[in-house]
Order: C-alpha cells, then structure tokens, then sequence
C-alpha cells in the first residue's frame, strides 16, 4: 500500500493548481468523448520504466494510457489488499506491514506521473481525469483504511510491537500505520463508516469543483483594456505580449493582463495608471466571489461544513483538531499562539509601511490616500529613495544557468561534496526540461534531477518540486526529482534574467530536491514528513544564495563577466528587512483565514463566506485595507482544495526552525562539508523514520528559538 493512499491528496493538489491553458500533453491529447482505452501489457504504466532509475518513458506515455492504468491498478491493489486481509497465517510484521507497503506498485507509477503533469504539462483530457478519478480514489482508499479485518492485523502487531524484535525503523512503522487506520476511521461503527465514505466522496467532488473554478475563474477574471496607455509603466515588450494574449482571445486591438494565483498582481509595482492598478486588483480580490458558474462560496461552505462533520464523527471537536494532531505543532493552541504572536509586531510594521508610502504619495501631489493597489507602485519608490536602487539594477547579474549552475549547484558540492552531470538521452514531456545526473563525492550515481525552469499557459502558478520516482531501500528505488519554477522564458536568443525573488525560489526549491535526493528511508511510508515541516529544509537552503562565496561565484553580468558590485550588493543586503510588514502581514491574514475556516465547529458554520471572512480578519487584528489577504477564501486553492487545509501557518512555523538553523550554520562555520555531512546525517537523510521535533534536536543540539526568526523579520521590539 506504499503509497496509493495519498495518491487521493496528490490528485487533488494538482487539481488544485491547473495551469489556464489547455494546450497538449506528452503525446497528442485524447478528447473527452473517446471510449476508455482498455489496459494491456503495452500501457506504459504496465511495468516498471527500464530507464535509469526508472526515469518515466515520456516518449510512451499519452492521454490515453491514464485511465486504464488507474483503473488497474486500483483493481491490482484491491487484489493484493484483499489477499493480506484473508491471509489465513497469524499476521506478522512481513506478512501485513511490509506486504501493505509493497502493494500498489502501478498506482504509484502512474500516480506519480499523472500529479506531477497535471501541474507541470496539463490540458483537456487530464482535467476531466481528476475530476473523474477524486471520488472514485477516494472510495478505493476506504476501502482499504475500512476494512476491519486488515485493522484487525495491524493493531495485533501494534498491541504486540514491543514484542517483535524490530528495528526502531519498523516499529515505527507499524505505530504509523495504525495511527493512520484509527485516523481514517477504522474503530468506527459499521453505520458511522459508511457515513464517512459519504463525507470523502462529496469532499472530494467538491475540492476537485472549486480548484477547477479556481481555474476557470483565473481565465475569465483577466483585466482587459483597450489602450497602450492605461499599461503605461510596462515594458514595451509586455505590452505587446498583453496585445498578443488580447488576440488570442479573440479581442485583436485590446490588452488583456491575466492574473495569476496570488491577490497581488505583478503589473501592480509597475502600472502608473492608478485607474488601470485599481481595476487590476479589484479583478483579482473579486475572484471566485462575483457571481456566475465559477463562483466558489457555496463550495467553500459545503466543504467547510463537511469537513467540521467529519471531524467531529471521527472524535475531534473541529478539522483543525483532526489535521494538526499529526503535524509538528500538535495543538491550534499552538498555531494560534505562532500567529498571535507575529499579528500586532507585523501589523504595527506594515502602518509604519503605510505611512511612509502616504508621504511618497504627498510628495508627488498625489492628492489622494494610499488604497491597496498603490501599495506595490509606491513601495518601490520608497525603496529606490531609501536604498538608491532597484530590482533592475541586480537582474543582469542573475543569468538563470549561471544561478542554477555556479550557484545552486557550487553550493551543494561545497556543502556536501554532490556534483552534477547534464543529459540529453533521457526524453522529457517538453523541450524545455533539463536533466541531470547527481552524483555522490565518491562518484557513486545518487538521483536524476529534472529542472523545469519556465512558464506555459499549461502549467500552474508558483514553484515546486516533485518525485517522479522516490527512494526506498525496499523497493529497490533511487530518487527522481523535479524542481518546478515560473520565470517568463525570454525570445530566442535572449537570455534568462531573473529577479532577485526567482533566485531565491531557485536556491528554496532545490532544497526540497535535496531532501528527496538525500533519503534513505526503507519503507514508502517512511518517506512522508509533517506538513509544517517540510518546507524547513528547502527554506535553509536559502541561505546559500547571499553567501559571499556563492554569490561571488554566480553574480556575473551576463555580457561582460563582471562580478555584482559590492557596494549594490551592500544595498540588498540593507533592504532585506523593507516592506517586511506588508509581507508578513498578508501571509498571516491567509494562514489565520485558513485556521478561521478550520477552527469552526458544524453549528458554527457561517452563511456568508466574505462576511465571516471580514469578521474573522478583524477578530485576528489583521484586518489592513491596505494589505489584503495573500489569498481570499474564494481563491484559496491551499487550504480548500490542495494540502494544506489547516496547515498554511506551516511555512512560518517551518521559518522559525529554519532561521535558527542558519545560526547554527553560522556558529559552526557555515558552508562546510563537515556542518553539510551533518545535517544530511541526522536529517535530510532520515524523511520521516522519528518524531520531526527530535530530529530536529539530533541535528542542532537544541530547541528551536522563534528570536532569530522575529530578528529576520524585523518584529523585535514592535
């Protein structure tokens, strides 16, 4: 059962983060009226992949060879699930656990393949797909989390576990699998059971409908204008390529922006138009609550009801109780007390932001007060002033191999002695994919990375990284990995520039990838880590990217050679706390949404979504006009319908162990072999084998302390 049983949670996180296009996948797309092709053995999810690593067989692979290979595999793992639980042998540790983490093996092929395409590569065909696939992914993972008499096996070796003479990696995992069968339902009622099976196939149907109204909406929501001059500000190039997108559409001689997943909108720090910043937000921050097929507030408030009821049915007063009990934090006391905590330092931060974005206003003669959509527009010139620079002084020093080779790679051969090798045999489901070899100090082959650097109107928003294949020394596998990114791909011939934030999206993704490529876990399940902890490895890894060392070996113009000046690198370093206040702000009005939503209890269901979500602001003390919300409810794909429902505070509470961890790095001598063995020994290497917080305390020596994370933040002595 390795890892079928959250194939379901993968499936709706690619929902939730469509691309808008419906643009091709691998192979040329089947359409939705075309009968199901049946399964045989030349379906190339029907074994596994012979390339190295079983690299997926792109070149094989089309539309058409999903679903079948779904449907198998499900029956296969049926199969096999079936044959353990009837097994007429007492069970035993190989007989049940390790015959669970073996099963499933073709639906984790093609699961692993379809999520990572569904946000990499999508189009029609796979679409309807997920939409298909959630409740009936759902109804196979019940039966298999319900079935009494494979509960029945699991807790005898769980009541006996003691008694096994296991390794503590075993009895670990036999303690989590009867965690997750108790959490899924299994000592429930034969009645209460199948009311649960209710609840996962409606929540499921329902997460599907609003990421994909999330998509939709996202389409019809774009600012259209019918003049260059209300783009003033963008670039030539941009406006042009709005005209090319007008046309597109079927609008020729108009300007069509489109928006993407955030509530800030890119043309914001750049559009002089204050009508044309005003119609562009307020497109934004109206999506998914406007009215029409695509609006999402009845979705939110059956989703919210159902999960609050299911909750409750499993013996937990509210989802939040239910999801936080397996996550490093525990407790909503917890989260409430993380985010209270950083509310009134970042809140009194951003009004100071505020105030001096009023005064750059009035020293135009501006003659109006500072809204929402000026804040971007503004906050750059308050920055140029107060710094005397900008972000397009740094971007030619930030040519994209450059970054990614001399510096993303240079430090983790410094940090752990890894090199990387480029190839071009293995195929790829689009052109513009990069391969690589990663290879061990000793030269032993360690992973294949795949890079994946640009934006298509087929892929979704964002940055992210993924396992094509995950190791595990059970099932014989080594790691492919693949890092996803969103940089506009330049013209022909033009180079790659990016901003000083995509640089540092490229050091953060990569640090998922070492993660992933660093495991060595023996079972599947083993693999997984909190939800509130993943992101600390890959926020660590961020601190190479301004490392002088590094950074003198990447910052290079990308025509003369020349290195960053170190008086402009002086000036960001000096600026890294500006506009801080705003930042923290938005991200702690969505993460206390998130908790708002998940905290209710089914009577407390509200019957307004922008009223409760109004009220729920204000309760938190984060209600700024100014700085609204990162994501509404409407459009909030995180917490309703990708993995992070009750859990989008996790990104801060994985920065409180991540900036502590910088001081270590700091205290021990930084970016060396001897602190990069250290950290891969005691915790990259061990995926989720012990309790996170005790790992954490194998690697440091210490509890994490939230101090060098408000000193990050500039939230001291607010």
């Amino acid at each position: 059962m390795n890892r079928s049983h959250i194939l379901l949670a993968a499936v709706s996180l690619a929902v939730a983060s469509l691309a808008s296009a419906q643009t091709a996948a691998p192979a040329a797309p089947a359409t939705q009226s075309q009968p199901a092709t049946p399964f045989d053995a030349s379906n190339p999810f029907a074994k596994q992949s012979t390339l190295p690593f079983n690299y997926p067989a792109f070149d094989k692979v089309k539309n058409e060879h999903f679903a079948p290979a779904f449907m198998e595999g499900m029956r296969q793992e049926a199969a096999e699930i079936e044959a353990i639980a009837n097994n007429k042998a007492a069970p035993t540790f190989e007989n049940t656990i390790v015959a669970m983490e073996r099963s499933g093996q073709m639906l984790n092929r093609v699961g692993a393949v379809f999520g990572t395409l569904q946000g990499s590569y999508t189009n029609d065909t796979l679409q309807a797909l997920a939409k298909d696939l959630a409740p009936k992914q759902a109804a196979h993972n019940d039966a298999i989390r319900l079935n009494p008499k494979l509960y029945a096996r699991i807790k005898a070796l769980y009541d006996k576990r003691d008694k096994l003479k296991l390794d503590a990696e075993s009895k670990y995992l036999i303690e989590r699998y009867h965690t997750d069968f108790v959490r899924a339902g299994a000592k429930l009622s034969n009645a209460d059971k199948e009311k649960l099976k209710a609840y996962n196939s409606r929540l499921a149907a329902l997460q599907t409908q609003f990421a994909q109204n999330v998509l939709k909406e996202s389409n019809a929501s774009a600012l259209v204008v019918d003049t260059r001059l209300e783009l003033a500000g963008m670039s030539e190039k941009q406006i042009d390529a709005a005209a090319a997108e007008a046309k597109k559409r079927g609008l020729d001689g108009k300007f069509v922006i489109p928006v993407v997943n955030t509530t800030q909108q890119a043309g914001l720090s750049v559009l002089t138009n204050r009508a044309t910043r005003e119609k562009l937000l307020a497109a934004s921050m109206a999506r998914g609550s406007r009215g029409g097929e695509f609006d999402n507030r009845d979705e939110v408030l059956q989703i919210a009801r159902l999960r609050a009821e299911r909750a409750v049915l499993l013996g937990y007063p509210n989802y939040a109780a239910y999801n936080l009990e397996e996550q490093t934090a525990k407790t909503t006391g917890a989260v409430n007390s993380l985010l209270a905590e950083f509310a009134k330092p970042a809140v009194n931060n951003a009004r100071r932001e505020a105030a001096e974005i009023q005064k750059a206003i009035d020293a135009e003669k501006g003659g109006f007060q500072a809204a929402a959509h000026d804040w971007a527009f503004y906050s750059d010139k308050v920055r140029a002033q107060r710094y005397a620079f900008d972000g397009a002084q740094l971007r030619p020093y930030f040519e994209l191999n450059r970054v990614l080779v001399d510096g993303v790679f240079f430090a983790a051969t410094k940090e752990f002695g890894i090199t990387f090798k480029e190839r071009k045999d293995l195929p790829t489901y689009n052109e513009d994919v990069r391969v690589f070899d990663v290879f061990e100090a000793d030269g032993k082959q360690l992973a294949i990375f795949t890079f994946d650097p640009y934006a298509r109107s087929n892929k979704r928003g964002g940055a992210w990284a993924n396992a094509w294949v995950p190791q595990s020394k059970l099932m014989g596998t080594k790691p492919v990995i693949a890092n996803n990114l969103n940089v506009p791909k330049p013209a022909a011939g033009e180079p790659t520039l990016l901003t000083y934030d995509e640089v540092r999206t490229t050091f953060h993704e990569f640090g998922h990838a070492l993660h992933s490529m660093f495991s060595e876990v023996k079972y599947p399940r083993l693999s997984r880590v909190p939800r509130d902890y993943v992101e600390f490895p890959s926020q660590v890894n961020e601190m190479w990217m301004t490392w002088p060392e590094v950074l003198a070996n990447y910052a290079k113009h990308y025509q003369t050679g020349a290195p960053m000046p170190k008086e402009l690198l002086d000036k960001v370093q000096a600026s890294q706390q500006f506009n801080e206040g705003f930042r923290t702000t938005e991200y702690l009005a969505a993460s206390l949404l998130d908790q708002a939503w998940h905290q209710l209890s089914p009577n407390q269901i509200p019957t307004d979504v922008l009223a409760f979500e109004a009220d729920a602001l204000k309760k938190a003390g984060v209600d700024l006009a100014l700085v609204p919300p990162r994501y509404r409810t409407t459009y909030f794909s995180h917490t309703f319908s990708g993995g992070y429902s009750a859990g989008y505070y996790g990104y801060l509470w994985a920065e409180k162990l991540d900036a502590d961890t910088v001081n270590w790095f700091k205290e021990n001598g930084g970016l060396t072999r001897k602190n990069g063995d250290h950290f891969r020994k005691t915790l990259l290497s061990r995926g989720g084998t012990l309790d996170a917080m005790q790992m954490y305390r194998n690697f440091s020596g210490r509890n994490a302390q939230v101090q060098p994370l408000l000193e990050r933040r500039g939230l001291t002595g607010q």
